[in-house]
């Protein structure tokens, strides 16, 4: 008699096989050159996703060949260099090539090493160098070091960060689709990969290490401009913006941006966002996404210990006030109750304002308090929330809590507006042209 078969167990609990597997990293060198290694294969082998990380970094399109740890000689070819990648772009005559530096984990890029790889890619006739890592800049142009400038005026340098690469991915993968299944397989065991915290490959961890004290010291208005703090997490702050902005990107599947001042180069726009924190104790974004009715602008005030997450729209032009109050309420039916609407009339500093939980009974306190003939111009909607105290990225934090508001603003208020949109006009009853039938033509059997 045969031995009873044991009941297997639940597909749900076994673990899928990788294709690039992160068991056995044995330290930062070797989760490096794997990264590394992962990602110029797949950009190798799902040409569209390779292609929309090169557009990033200024390669015109072509055949994309991608190698590792390059060694190139000085020029005096007494040393060697060993960079951890070059990408080969070819298309007829035409030929790009960039030298590939990566950092993972919490290691940052080394300005030595990369000048050098500068010069070397100008002596090698590279066209650029890339860099990626964990540092979040404000775009591709944007580097998270200074080199010196003379290094890049025959040579790009251009970079990414590994979550820009993981959202490139995920949107190819889970909006734009391929046609080719064994490239979709490839590019999803990439995501897999770059998503597991022992890739090294993380996107926005925390606030610093000086974002307790300039907490505090914003709170008790003791910060200082000049303070190294304020500077960091002024820095940190945009990162974090941008590190927003790619998460309701990869939800959306849309091209979602930080709204910067135009204009305005990154390092004076840092030391305006540094200004803004010692005086007012604030940080302030705004972050764009295609169609929605306003842009979804974040403010922390750290006095306060509040997070508001806001939206300001035009108000309809036609209607009477409260026609055009109700227009707004309206949309807002489901919206939080703790939703403060704020109105703007046009000459004059008077912005009634109420929670959205009481406006439902008491519209009539959004008119104009002096003269309820006035026309609104704008709305804002705001929502304020306690500031998560936290360090880190889990709930409680202030990294996390901030991310849970804004998905929650964007979901619950953002994605249920719409803007006002003029009526067609209309012909008048008297018109020389006269009422017309619409009608089917003779004959139609269909």
């Amino acid at each position: 008699m045969s031995p009873a078969k044991s009941t297997p167990q639940p597909e749900e609990a076994w673990h899928p096989a990788r294709l690039i597997p992160t068991t056995g990293i044995g330290g930062a060198q070797e989760q490096e050159e794997r990264a590394t290694s992962s990602l110029l294969a797949v950009m190798h082998a799902v040409p569209e996703f390779g292609r929309a990380l090169l557009v990033l970094a200024g390669a015109p399109a072509g055949r994309i060949r991608t190698f590792t740890e390059v060694y190139i000689k000085d020029l005096d070819n007494d040393t060697t260099s060993i960079p951890d990648g070059a990408i080969l772009v070819e298309k007829g005559q035409t030929r790009w090539c960039a030298l590939v530096e990566v950092k993972t984990g919490g290691y940052p890029l080394g300005k030595d090493q990369v000048e050098r790889y500068l010069d070397l890619a100008r002596i090698n006739a590279f066209d650029a160098v890339i860099t990626i890592s964990n540092d979040i800049t404000g775009g591709p142009s944007v580097s998270p070091i200074t080199v010196d400038p003379r290094k890049t005026k025959k040579v790009d340098l251009r970079h990414l960060s590994w979550f820009q690469v993981t959202t490139e991915a995920v949107m190819q993968h889970r909006h734009r689709k391929l046609s080719d299944p064994d490239q979709a397989w490839l590019l999803g065991e990439l995501i897999a990969y770059l998503e597991n915290d022992k890739s090294g490959a993380g996107g926005f961890e925390d606030m610093g290490d000086q974002w307790v004290t300039v907490r505090e010291e914003a709170r008790s208005r003791t910060l200082n401009a000049n303070s190294k703090g304020a500077r960091d997490v002024a820095k940190r702050w945009e990162q974090f913006a941008e590190h927003l902005s790619m998460i309701l990107e990869q939800d959306l599947g849309r091209d979602v941006s930080v709204v910067w001042p135009k204009k305005v180069e990154p390092a004076v726009r840092l030391d305006q966002a540094v200004r803004r924190l010692v005086d007012d104790g604030c940080l302030v974004t705004s972050i764009k996404v295609p169609n929605a009715v306003a842009p979804i602008d974040i403010e922390v005030n750290l006095r306060t210990k509040e997070v508001t997450t806001s939206a300001t729209l035009t108000a309809p032009r036609e209607g009477r006030p409260a026609t055009r109050i109700n227009w707004l309420l309206r949309q807002l039916k489901d919206a939080p109750p703790a939703l403060r609407i704020s109105v703007r009339y046009p000459h004059t500093s008077d912005r009634p304002s109420m929670l959205l939980r009481d406006a439902d009974k008491a519209s009539q306190n959004l008119l104009h308090p002096s003269d309820s003939k006035r026309d609104p111009w704008e709305f804002t909607v705001a929502w304020a929330q306690p500031m998560g105290s936290k360090r880190g990225k889990l709930a409680g934090s202030f990294v996390g809590d901030t991310k849970s508001q804004t998905l929650a603003f964007y979901r619950d208020v953002i994605q249920t507006l719409r803007p006002w949109i003029a009526p067609a006009p209309r012909l008048s009853g008297a018109s020389e042209v006269g009422a017309v039938e619409m009608k089917e033509p003779e004959g139609n059997t269909g």
